[in-house]
């Protein structure tokens, strides 16, 4: 091993937390002079040259017998031979020999656990696995029966010559791998980007290959300080970074070979924990399944479920160390891919294109890798307001009177309503950029009708447009075509698959061209109806006839040398042809990126043509995704399973820069009941992004169709979230303007206690509030974890003085469990069924004191759908502060937003001891109380103008 910058030497890197694998003591003898400094060292070098002469005659025995070519029709041709003791390594160089490599006992003397599979995705025999020069056992199953030896043959590093932003070295391959195209010469350039931020790429020299489009920041210079330190190893070539405060190895990949071939790149690594998160969107848990677990990514339509590719592919994991640290690794690339994990632990990456592009982030805590890799992808976007409020939509409103009679329902139930959707029922015969002018013969009116009680309009637009009407009849279509924003086949024609409209055509958002025509038609429909916003469906791309409807072409693209694990086996399942052409690549490369450029499209349509802040919600995903737009997890079942997984999901989504995420409350297929539906709208509250919809083949589940006791708590749980958009919503400004996530796990805060790192049926909004649902039917009480602060109650300020631990909750059908932080401040308002209406209302402080007496809040107002508000200045940002018993604010900066708007009521949490006497700047006044159980000052009768400095204080004596 080396470390940068040294010459390019086989020396051994120097830290004790380096794992050795049996087998890799390294004594090299060669037919040179060797210098012996004693005579064990002597004596083990004739041992050596013993041993070689004895395997070089057993080896003559072996080539020249019939039997062993019979057994191994694949051969390789090696130049490099390397066998392995227990304690030490001989390597010996034959002239150019075409055999296939028997490995001895010890070097595939493996633990199970630290195999590396050999033939991922292909049933195996003995033999062929012995022709790749791998060993086989199978006698433990759900393990690799055929898996490298140690020291299997690969790149083989030149010399490391230092760069501007780090060093660079040329990788050679001498002879080639059991997969077609090698690569034989590979460039590697690390560089040292910022101190937490690591950053290397495997690339072909000698051709361009196609790379993700995104933009990242360019760095000119190196940092002055690094937290990590990089070492390399060179023959086999492996790379390994440490975190250098502790030695601790983070990424090592000498435990298996590298492979960069045409259409197949594969590189792995140990992990220094079993503790990985990321790697979505998966129906999974919040941490991964290492046992043996893969994970694949390529973008497709399909009803959530385990061990599936689903809508969105986000290559990005997080690791928990030993100590709390964390850190963070992102690979770059949006071909089809695998993540194979195992107990080791470790990971292994496999992709069919492109290069490997990977970023390593040091944290060191969970939170500041989030930021330093949404620093590569860009920061999320900031939401209106109003996109915050309560969503309601169903597949089924076939007319504007079922559409109006929904709002007039929830109106007359008296629930909060901010958002009206439509599904496909508006569309003339499905088709985008249209609607059914009996159904939805007065659907302009309608909207503007909406707007009149302070709500929005929300309608769907797919990606995929009809191609089989007459020229000249469908406007989208025919403008399209003329102007080559298509996909197309191998004829160079549109490529037809088929989506709800029947025979479509599918825009290629690579092309600018395809943006342009993009706003053209979202402008022309929004001069008929005026939406508010756009629902991005359909757009993996999916496709009901997978390819197209004339097939697809049999060629390498279509059918690559590995197919990653996905869902219907082929690349072209639900989707179009892998070599359907567009503008910057094929689909093969593109295909994971095609919700990202739909999203962008449509961002920057609504931008334009509202001149308001967009609001979009996207089902594919891919890293930036967030900068443009949201996400809801697709078509979920309506069961108490699913209700569990949006937990991990929606967190997971703030990790992946998409904090404006949410699922379908109370489950989109099937039927839901009333207690599952009230349970789901408990937890959907605390969704960031807040919807209810199903199937039209499914029971209507608005909140007015259950009984009125369902409906009380439904009701409770909407004016819940109501009441702390304020709050919420300066959490997603903290996401646009500083990285952080809105919804986050437990171990985010409280990273160095381990117990936090594996609960995701509970989460946080922020750091000042723990959400605790109920997940099970039947259950009127619920276990929670508290980590080792003091928690309060959101509802009476009664304390839960946690030392970490569980705790049992009673929690009856109306109540959904919510406690605050110690030392936090949340600004909320008093909650009425529209934000326009709730925005004038009076706000409220709730002051949770810690042990010695502080806390700390503040509120990020502005007008709520202005562009750039905070980029222009404005905006409203206020400081709470809480010391002894004083709270102050402090005005950090103000507009005329806040002008009018009113502090009504605070109440202070932990208050010790009864107050005699309160002040407000100054003036004793006497409507407060103070409760001794559970010891909370309240101050209900406040009118202090929001957008002024106050001061409360509070004294124990005359």
């Amino acid at each position: 091993m080396i470390s940068a910058g040294m010459p390019a030497t086989h020396q051994e890197v120097e830290s004790s937390d380096v794992k050795k694998k049996p087998g890799r003591a390294q004594l090299l003898c060669l037919s040179g002079v060797l210098p012996f400094r004693d005579v064990t060292t002597l004596m083990y070098f004739i041992f050596c040259l013993t041993f070689f002469l004895m395997a070089a005659t057993l080896l003559r025995i072996i080539l020249s017998s019939p039997r062993f070519f019979e057994a191994s029709p694949e051969k390789g041709y090696w130049d490099t031979f390397m066998f392995y003791r227990k304690e030490s390594t001989i390597e010996f160089f034959t002239e150019e020999m075409e055999i296939t490599a028997r490995y001895s006992s010890q070097q595939c003397d493996i633990s199970t656990n630290e195999r590396f599979d050999c033939a991922p995705h292909t049933p195996i025999t003995k033999e062929t696995c012995e022709a790749r020069g791998c060993c086989f056992n199978n006698l433990t199953k759900g393990v690799p029966c055929c898996f490298f030896p140690l020291g299997y043959p690969s790149y083989k590093m030149g010399a490391v010559t230092p760069t501007e932003m780090g060093h660079t070295a040329l990788l050679n391959r001498s002879s080639s791998s059991f997969y077609p195209k090698d690569i034989m010469t590979v460039q590697l350039e690390v560089m040292y980007e910022t101190e937490g931020r690591l950053h290397f790429t495997f690339k072909d020299p000698g051709n361009k290959r196609y790379e993700v489009p995104i933009k990242v920041p360019k760095v000119s210079s190196q940092p002055v300080s690094k937290l990590y330190e990089v070492k390399f190893s060179s023959d086999p070539f492996g790379i390994i970074v440490l975190r250098k405060s502790n030695g601790r190895v983070l990424l090592n990949t000498t435990v298996a070979p590298l492979f960069f071939a045409d259409q197949f790149l594969q590189i792995s690594t140990t992990l220094p924990s079993p503790f990985i998160s990321g790697l979505g969107e998966h129906f999974t848990k919040l941490m991964l399944d290492i046992n043996w677990s893969e994970v694949t990514f390529w973008n497709r339509d399909g009803h959530p479920s385990a061990n599936n590719n689903l809508y969105g592919s986000h290559p990005f994991y997080l690791v928990m160390e030993d100590d709390g640290s964390a850190h963070g690794v992102f690979l770059m690339n949006s071909n089809a891919m695998d993540v194979a994990l195992q107990p080791a632990p470790a990971l292994t990456w496999r992709t069919i294109g492109g290069i490997l592009d990977f970023y390593v982030f040091l944290g060191p805590e969970p939170k500041s890798v989030i930021r330093q890799y949404h620093d590569v992808i860009g920061y999320p976007f900031m939401p209106p307001y109003w996109g915050l409020g309560f969503h309601l939509c169903r597949f089924g409103y076939f007319t504007t009177n079922i559409t109006r009679n929904v709002v007039k329902r929830m109106e007359e139930a008296k629930m909060p309503l901010d958002v009206q959707w439509n599904d496909l029922d508006y569309m003339d015969e499905r088709r985008i950029f249209t609607y059914n002018k009996e159904n939805f013969s007065d659907f302009p009116a309608m909207v503007d009708e909406f707007h009149k009680k302070g709500m929005r309009y929300v309608i769907i637009v797919d990606p995929a447009l009809s191609s089989d009407g007459p020229p000249g009849t469908y406007k989208p279509y025919d403008t399209g075509l003329k102007r080559g924003v298509f996909i197309l086949n191998e004829t160079d024609q549109p490529l037809v698959g088929r989506v709800w409209p029947g025979p479509s055509v599918f825009p290629d958002f690579t092309n600018p061209e395809t943006h342009r025509w993009w706003y053209d038609m979202v402008n022309s429909f929004h001069d008929e109806v005026p939406f508010d916003g756009m629902w991005i469906d359909m757009n993996e791309p999916s496709n009901f006839e997978s390819g197209s409807l004339d097939g697809c072409p049999k060629n390498e693209l279509e059918n690559p040398p590995y197919i990653p694990g996905v869902r219907g086996g082929s690349l072209k399942s639900y989707t179009v042809c892998a070599s359907g052409k567009q503008y910057l690549s094929r689909h093969y490369d593109v295909h994971c990126l095609y919700g990202l450029g739909h999203a962008i499209a449509s961002n920057r349509a609504l931008n334009k043509v509202r001149r308001k802040r967009p609001f979009v919600i996207s089902r594919s995903t891919f890293p930036s995704h967030g900068h443009y737009a949201g996400h809801w997890t697709g078509d979920i079942s309506s069961d108490w399973e699913n209700l569990y997984y949006t937990i991990p999901a929606v967190m997971l989504f703030n990790m992946f820069g998409i904090p404006l995420v949410g699922a379908d409350i109370c489950g989109f297929a099937g039927n839901t009941t009333e207690e599952l539906c009230v349970r789901w709208s408990q937890l959907g509250a605390f969704y960031p992004f807040m919807r209810n919809h199903n199937d039209f083949h499914s029971q209507s589940q608005e909140p007015y169709v259950f009984s009125q006791k369902a409906q009380a708590a439904i009701r409770k749980a909407l004016l819940l979230r109501y009441s702390l958009l304020p709050y919420l919503y300066t959490l997603f400004h903290k996401a646009h303007t500083a990285a952080e996530t809105v919804a986050r796990p437990l171990f985010f805060e409280f990273p160095s206690d381990p117990n936090t790192w594996t609960v995701d049926h509970q989460m946080m909004w922020g750091e000042a509030l723990l959400i605790t649902p109920v997940l099970q039917q039947g259950k009127t009480e619920v276990k929670g974890y508290f980590p080792p602060v003091t928690w309060y109650s959101l509802y009476d300020g009664s304390a839960v003085r946690s030392k970490g631990q569980y705790v049992v909750l009673p929690t009856p059908l109306d109540t959904i469990n919510v406690h605050v932080r110690e030392g936090c401040i949340l600004p909320l308002q008093l909650p009425n069924t529209t934000t326009t209406a709730s925005r004038i209302n009076p706000f409220k402080l709730i002051v949770a004191l810690s042990e010695s007496g502080a806390a700390r809040g503040e509120l990020f107002w502005d007008d709520g759908e202005g562009l750039l508000t905070f980029e222009r200045g404005d905006y409203t940002h206020i400081l709470f502060l809480a010391t002894s018993n004083i709270i102050a604010s402090t005005l950090i900066h103000v507009n005329s937003q806040i002008d009018g708007l009113t502090l009504g009521e605070v109440s202070v949490f932990g208050v010790a001891n009864p107050p005699q006497k309160v002040f407000v700047n100054g003036v004793s006044i006497s409507d407060f109380s103070f409760r001794l159980d559970t010891k909370v000052l309240s101050l209900p009768k406040l009118s202090l103008p929001i957008g002024m400095e106050f001061t409360i204080t509070w004294s124990w004596g005359n």
